[in-house]
């Protein structure tokens, strides 16, 4: 990269805090400070060049990655399927969720008036921001690094976005087969922990007062697929224990 397009920017306090919580090191931290860089900051101190093209390439990576990893893992979705699963993880609503999960606003080098503004919480800078400080990493690591810190990010979000009625949908899988076996429905109990940017959802699902299945996600959803899941596969071994009348559950359908 040339020198004359590298920023000089003194780091925001939020930086480091940032590199810390996305597990990252830089060899040349100057890229993650053009990544945090808004165009307002750098029309307040000339010179400096914005998070803008960074931002171009880093949608790209993203899209590659998600793009990549859904068609190895799901590999009996037809295209269509694909390209709707790949638009409900890569789009500027979640990746603005994900730029406020970790802290990226803080980190952020605004404009005054945009700071005052309240730009720190904007969806559309937190996502084109987010894409940026994925494009940096790509530069300064490779894909190996900006694959890695994208599937730490979307992973869980690409799972969840990929339940399904009939597939991996275990709550109601679960459901169906409580209702046949005991008459009865799943009871889900959930707790979290955690700061808000970092929080944790953990679930224990109940048949009457029987713990049958535990589970934690990032979210209340996939945390209690998670513990149906657990669920399903202890009854599913239950019935086809030898002392077990009846016919086994369906097979538990795994990603391809």
């Amino acid at each position: 990269m040339p020198s004359s397009e590298r920023p000089d920017p003194e780091p925001a306090d939020g930086v480091a805090a940032l590199v810390e919580r996305l597990g990252l090191s830089f060899a040349d931290p100057e890229l993650l400070a053009r990544a945090v860089a808004h165009r307002s900051w750098c029309a307040e101190n000339p010179g400096n060049h914005s998070n803008e093209r960074l931002e171009f390439l880093g949608d790209a990576v993203l899209g590659l990655v998600v793009t990549d990893h859904i068609f190895r893992t799901y590999a009996d979705l037809p295209e269509g399927e694909l390209a709707k699963l790949r638009a409900a993880v890569v789009n500027s609503e979640v990746l603005a969720e994900v730029a406020t999960s970790v802290g990226l606003g803080p980190a952020l080098l605004l404009g005054r008036g945009e700071d005052l503004s309240g730009g720190r919480e904007k969806p559309s800078i937190l996502a084109d921001a987010m894409e940026a400080v994925l494009g940096a990493v790509y530069l300064d690591g490779g894909w190996g690094a900006a694959s890695a810190l994208v599937m730490s990010l979307l992973g869980e979000r690409i799972q969840e976005a990929a339940l399904g009625p009939g597939g991996q949908d275990y709550k109601t899988r679960l459901q169906e087969l409580a209702t046949r076996r005991a008459d009865q429905l799943p009871r889900y109990d959930v707790s979290d922990d955690g700061p808000d940017h970092a929080k944790r959802f953990y679930a224990t699902v109940y048949l009457g007062d029987r713990e049958v299945g535990r589970g934690e996600g990032r979210s209340k959803k996939q945390a209690e697929q998670a513990a149906a899941r657990s669920a399903w596969t202890v009854l599913g071994d239950e019935r086809r224990s030898p002392d077990a009348a009846g016919p086994d559950p369906e097979p538990v359908a795994e990603p391809g």
